[in-house]
């Protein structure tokens, strides 16, 4: 029998020679993805608690405040085709570089509420810049027939890379008491270094020569599938977190804990989803998505019908991490573009479309939610939802896919 020491030692260099085979510009993407997940999880870990115990918004206020923060997003396509002349390794190190410095400016100049909506602007140009040329660049250092195994692998690296950033916040606020303005200037710092290793990437073929837009008839389902997204993510986005802070009162550090839990989860779940989409199919995935967000809705909508009230922060704590898990199936509507696109430099620019679609809806939906949530209750937002993840299932159900090449 094997020590444990001689065992782990021979996993480590396991390891060590699995990461050596890897192509360098791989590695310099995993590494960079792993640092804008940092900042990712401690940004989105704490900003609902931060904009309650700083501005004590009414849900209302906090459904506005999403037009301002989404409209980076719907203007991601007019971005992404202003930097046409860039390859797609840099925009992603400008993208990074954004994300940085708006996370250092909230900390340092987001007190007031006209300088926090600046900075956040600065930093939700980088978060959605990000987004397309992230899935591309992911595609593109995968096979033919395995680019939902790549995505699922790049994925479970950044849900790895999340726990991290998730456990600063966690010991950081919770044991170290420190404030919000130290989480947010550790996440910039670490969303600074993945630009230069997004910068460091060489990848003359990243299309260099794309178009600047795409819109093609072939590519509507992609769209029809990109708008009800954007309206089921922001719903879950803004009103999800919003329930637990505003109507169950939880502080800011519970957050990290659940999103550390989702990141264990994602580093098994994430590439398992990968192959899933690779053996049956993106139509197959997206309809069994459309039925779990069904599900978390019920749970959203009427946990607080729950007598326990531990029974009801469990069933909404189940709510949040399987909500988490079920962003990464975005990976199928990628995948499947991918495989529908006319032309390779199609893909870049109609993701960066896609992303601007969503966020179209992305920026109305939570004032509409947030109106809902004043009038009829947090429930009512939820029931609406789930009537757009039955209208996700009958949209999911029409993909049809070309033969696949051997």
């Amino acid at each position: 029998m094997h020590s444990p020491s001689l065992t782990a030692a021979r996993w480590r260099a396991a390891l060590r020679d699995r990461w050596g085979g890897l192509p360098p510009n791989l590695r310099l993407f995993l590494i960079g993805t792993a640092l804008m997940s940092v900042a990712g999880g401690m940004f989105e870990t704490t900003f609902n608690n931060f904009l309650s115990d700083r501005f004590d918004l009414s849900a209302g206020a906090r459904g506005i405040l999403e037009f301002p923060r989404e409209l980076p997003g719907f203007l991601t396509a007019v971005m992404a085709g202003l930097l046409f002349f860039l390859p797609e390794t840099l925009i992603a190190a400008v993208a990074a570089l954004f994300l940085g410095v708006g996370m250092i400016g909230v900390a340092l100049y987001g007190t007031a509420w006209i300088p926090m909506l600046a900075w956040v602007t600065v930093w939700s140009i980088g978060a959605h810049l990000v987004m397309p040329v992230r899935s591309s660049l992911s595609m593109d250092l995968a096979d033919a027939n395995r680019k939902g195994r790549r995505l699922g692998q790049i994925s479970g690296v950044g849900a790895a890379a999340g726990i991290a950033g998730c456990a600063i916040v966690w010991l950081s606020m919770r044991f170290a008491r420190a404030g919000y303005s130290f989480v947010f200037i550790i996440g910039g710092v670490a969303a600074l270094a993945a630009a230069l290793f997004f910068a460091h990437m060489r990848m003359p073929g990243a299309h260099l020569q794309r178009p600047k837009f795409v819109w093609n008839r072939r590519y509507g389902l992609f769209y029809v599938l990109a708008f009800f997204f954007g309206a089921r993510k922001q719903i879950f986005i803004t009103f999800g977190p919003w329930v637990l802070v505003r109507v169950f009162h939880q502080p800011a550090w519970i957050f990290a804990q659940l999103w550390i839990v989702a990141g264990v989860l994602g580093i098994l779940a994430q590439p398992l989803l990968g192959r899933a989409i690779d053996h049956f199919g993106e139509r197959a995935v997206l309809m069994a998505d459309s039925l779990c967000i069904f599900g978390v809705c019920m749970g959203y909508a009427f946990s607080d019908h729950i007598a326990s009230h531990g029974l009801a922060l469990a069933l909404l704590y189940a709510c949040f991490v399987f909500d988490n898990l079920l962003f990464g199936v975005n990976m199928a509507r990628d995948t499947y573009l991918s495989k529908i696109a006319l032309q390779p430099e199609h893909v870049g620019p109609s993701l960066s479309l896609g992303i601007s679609i969503n966020h179209a809806v992305s920026m109305s939906v939570p004032a509409l939610g947030g109106w809902l949530w004043m009038q009829y209750g947090h429930a009512s937002v939820f029931l609406v939802t789930a009537a757009v993840s039955v209208l996700m299932f009958v949209f999911s159900g029409l993909i049809r896919l070309p033969a696949r090449t051997p």
